[in-house]
């Protein structure tokens, strides 16, 4: 090392911080522009037509036979939500729960979990993947989303279905939302449980009603669902991302 190194150094790392910063306060400065968000949100876009044309949407998640259940299927996120009417309606093994369909649909509607019960049913052995790392395989039996689509007749202009659940996230109340595409939402293996393992739903897992989106990841399966809403986009829901985990920077497509 010669003797002139140390300098050397230090000029480099003063050089890398000064360039480090510049680019922050010129990021800063573009998101402040019109331009530049719609740049990045039509990169956001190219990559979703990308993984369309490298992994087929209509594919079928692998399902598993009985001898494959895992012992015990955990509970990922809220195991109870703490929300008054919600646990109103666990008192009561809920049966005055009322799934509330609406926004743009052409015959908005209620269903309770008997009529819930009384559509179709279709029942999968699938594998959960947590985004914590961890993965559990389960029994699922429900009513296929496209089923109960069919009954309240979405307009042309809905593109997301978005899930609106009892669990309150944080200390302001925050409830835990997501959504998925009509492509999603149309898929056979889509459906909204109400079984677990042959039992009826346990509250840990999401009773009365969750959905199974299998061929994503286990965040975009919202549990304690209340509510599910028809919309063109997300602007005026949450941050605009079209989940709560994506407004604290999750991916919104979560395929596998």
């Amino acid at each position: 090392m010669t003797a002139n190194e140390p300098n050397r150094r230090r000029f480099l790392a003063r050089l890398l911080a000064a360039s480090g910063a510049l680019f922050l306060a010129s990021c800063d400065r573009l998101s402040g522009t019109v331009w530049f968000p719609k740049l990045l949100k039509s990169g956001e876009k190219l990559s979703q037509a990308t993984q369309h044309l490298v992994t087929s949407r209509h594919s079928m998640a692998q399902e598993f036979t009985e001898a494959d259940l895992s012992p015990t299927f955990r509970s990922n996120g809220t195991a109870n939500p703490d929300d008054e009417r919600y646990q109103f309606l666990a008192a009561g093994e809920f049966a005055a729960y009322r799934l509330k369909v609406f926004g743009l649909v052409e015959q908005p509607a209620t269903f309770s979990l008997d009529e819930l019960r009384a559509l179709p049913a279709r029942s999968q052995i699938t594998r959960h993947d947590c985004v914590e790392g961890w993965s559990a395989i389960g029994k699922w039996k429900g009513a296929p989303l496209s089923a109960l689509l069919a009954r309240v007749h979405p307009r042309p202009e809905a593109r997301y279905v978005v899930f609106y659940c009892a669990d309150p996230m944080d200390a302001e109340g925050t409830k835990y939302y997501e959504s998925i595409d009509m492509e999603d939402a149309y898929h056979p293996q889509t459906i909204l449980a109400y079984e677990l393992n042959g039992k009826p739903l346990p509250i840990a897992n999401g009773a009365p009603l969750r959905v199974r989106v299998e061929r994503q990841l286990g965040y975009k399966m919202a549990k304690y669902i209340m509510g599910i809403e028809l919309v063109s986009s997300f602007e005026s829901i949450g941050e605009g991302k079209g989940g709560y985990w994506e407004d604290q920077g999750y991916e919104w497509y979560a395929g596998i």
